[in-house]
């Protein structure tokens, strides 16, 4: 049984859904929270409510534009770019949004053999790709010692410049002992989605037979991985399960709690929208508008300012090219989510093989250079988990905006090798120009130039702040 006492639900359905009726026409308070974002200070789910609940063109005008002012101050234009690469789907889970439950059929199940693990990574590293996540079905042979072995496999594979230099994780949550062994792997990031913080849903959703279906055992496994050692997770719900607004509030409410509890909130948050899947049984009655979902994104930058927000490619490419700018710090690019799919060259989306479709199909140089066109700069960096600025520590540097004076240049460097060594003539050409311009912006110029100049001059790869 659960320790209500130790591992309390914290998730208050009663207050967040008196807040959600709560209707906010001031102006002037919605300007008064928003003040209190630009001081780079989290909001209070009370807070947070004022500008989910304020609904004015006026007011959702102001919400994004602090939202991108805020983004700008903490992690400049830099944008974090990684990829995820499905290892097994097999499943012992029946939700009803997912193609991988266990009682569909007409999915294909694969779990990667070692070679086909060494083969994916190597297609991603020649692609230019330093950071991966690895996505596991839930399944007894999914064990954390399969989890940790894969990340040290990945970690091994170097091939001509390439390297992976940051593994991340998405996979079940796990008892202490478990997180524990992944994370001697040297994992960075630890994600466990809630999928949907509105219990009664969730126990519509993940049936109460399988184990997924305990919503607190979820709730709290992120909890037990800051209790075994673990200081770099994330958090998220999938969007079109329940109301947006509930799981917002939920969503810092969840941040506010692990907070206050360890000191550290998530590190990252992520809000996808469900997608078209092989076999889904879930209505659209709770499907978020392209306009909410950019006022979400932007109430989140404001409410966990210190937090990276992850965009994924669920979303389409104008999508994503609109709600960057709200707040986004980190996307996945070149993505391919059938099991061994980044070895096969130009073959169309296979919802038998995939969790489900995704939006924004674009190649990795496609991506690259259409950031670097909106005047985002492309970010491979890993220099903070390596460096042990992680936890706490992070928060030191992020909550004041001093991570920016790290992420620029690192950013940069980490854009010349990409350039150097797998990037088209035409993504050289769009990005060089803007390299220089920022590189004229910071105090230290100079210094980051003298790195650039070895990573094109003498082939020096890696080296960062």
């Amino acid at each position: 049984m659960t320790d209500d006492k130790k591992y309390p639900n914290f998730i208050d359905d009663g207050a967040i859904k008196s807040l959600m009726e709560s209707p906010c026409s001031d102006l002037g308070q919605v300007q008064s929270v928003l003040d209190k974002s630009m001081a780079k200070e989290a909001l209070t789910v009370e807070e947070t409510a004022v500008l989910v609940n304020a609904d004015s063109p006026e007011a959702v005008e102001m919400i994004c534009n602090a939202a991108r002012e805020l983004k700008k101050r903490v992690y400049g234009n830099r944008i974090v770019l990684f990829a995820p690469l499905y290892i097994g789907n097999h499943c012992i889970n029946e939700c009803k949004y997912c193609a991988f439950r266990k009682s569909l059929r007409s999915t294909v199940r694969k779990t990667l053999t070692p070679e086909e693990l060494n083969a994916q990574v190597i297609a991603l590293e020649d692609a230019g790709h330093k950071r991966l996540i690895l996505v596991f079905g839930e399944h007894p042979k999914y064990t954390p010692e399969f989890i940790a072995q894969t990340v040290r496999d990945t970690y091994a594979v170097k091939h001509g410049n390439g390297e992976i230099r940051r593994v991340n994780i998405n996979a079940a949550p796990l008892d202490h002992e478990g997180y524990k062994v992944v994370k001697d792997s040297g994992i960075g990031t630890y994600q466990v989605f809630q999928e949907t913080y509105h219990e009664e849903t969730y126990a519509k959703v993940h049936p109460p037979q399988t184990h997924k279906g305990d919503y607190m055992y979820r709730l709290h496994g992120l909890t037990r991985a800051y209790e075994a050692g673990c200081d770099d997770v994330g958090i998220g719900a999938l969007f079109g399960l329940y109301d947006w607004r509930y799981e917002v509030l939920s969503l810092v409410t969840h941040s506010r709690f692990l907070f206050d509890r360890f000191g550290c909130g998530p590190h990252t948050i992520s809000f996808p929208r469900i997608r078209p899947a092989n076999g889904m049984e879930i209505d659209d009655k709770h499907y978020v508008s392209d306009p909410h979902f950019a006022k979400l994104v932007a109430i989140l930058r404001l409410a966990v300012p210190y937090t990276g927000l992850i965009l994924t490619a669920r979303e389409s490419a104008e999508i994503r090219r609109e709600v960057l700018e709200f707040g986004v710090s980190q996307i996945d690019a070149g993505t391919r989510i059938e099991l061994a799919g980044y070895s096969e060259k130009q073959k169309e989306q296979d919802l038998t093989r995939e969790q489900f479709q995704i939006g924004d199909v674009r190649c990795l140089d496609e991506i690259i250079r259409d950031l670097v066109e909106h005047d985002f700069i492309p970010s491979f960096c890993t220099s903070c988990y390596r460096k042990g600025r992680t936890g706490e520590q992070f928060m030191e540097y992020a909550v004041p905006g001093f991570i920016q004076n790290m992420c620029t240049p690192n950013a940069l460097v980490t854009l010349t090798e990409y350039l150097e060594d797998y990037g088209s003539e035409e993504t050289k050409a769009a990005a060089r120009p803007m390299i220089e311009s920022e590189l004229k912006k910071l105090p230290a110029g100079d210094e980051v130039r003298a790195m650039i100049a070895r990573t094109v001059e003498d082939g020096v790869r890696d080296t960062y702040i």
